[in-house]
């Protein structure tokens, strides 16, 4: 069973689309959680209010980041995501958390982040731009299979 965590942009369907291409394949998924307002407000839930909105998101981050930590160590393969909209940072930095832990990585972005993510992508071994490109990779790694 390979591993996969699939990080990065939330506001699209690029998860299912990869999620749902490997069906079939002896594959596992795990991300970060993907409600915006949930992962936003996770520590103030759990740990109580913050007045000052700089606690209220380090609470959350900190929180986020043992699910993060977790996902990224346990998989075989991680997917980083970099969308058209927002400065993803924290995708950055699980990309080069990844790579520092010396995990599989694989980006997906369009030829706009081409130039702005050169050293994220250079860390990579595969580039993609679909979600499509990334399953025919794990249908590759797992059977050899070749698209068409």
């Amino acid at each position: 069973m390979l591993k996969v965590y699939l990080s990065g942009e939330i506001h699209t369907d690029w998860r299912e689309q990869i999620i749902a291409g490997a069906q079939g394949l002896e594959v596992s998924f795990d991300s970060p959680v993907t409600d915006h307002a949930a992962s936003d407000d996770c520590g103030v839930a759990i740990l109580g209010a913050e007045p000052d909105k700089f606690w209220h998101d380090r609470k959350g981050a900190q929180i986020n980041a043992i699910r993060t930590r977790k996902g990224i160590a346990d998989a075989d393969v991680v997917v980083v995501r970099f969308g058209d909209q927002y400065k993803q940072w924290n995708a950055a930095f699980d990309a080069g958390y990844a790579a520092a832990l010396g995990k599989s990585l694989i980006i997906l972005h369009g030829p706009d982040h081409a130039h702005a993510l050169k050293e994220v992508d250079a860390a990579a071994l595969a580039v993609t731009q679909e979600p499509e490109q990334v399953v025919q990779i794990l249908r590759y790694v797992l059977t050899g299979a070749l698209p068409g």
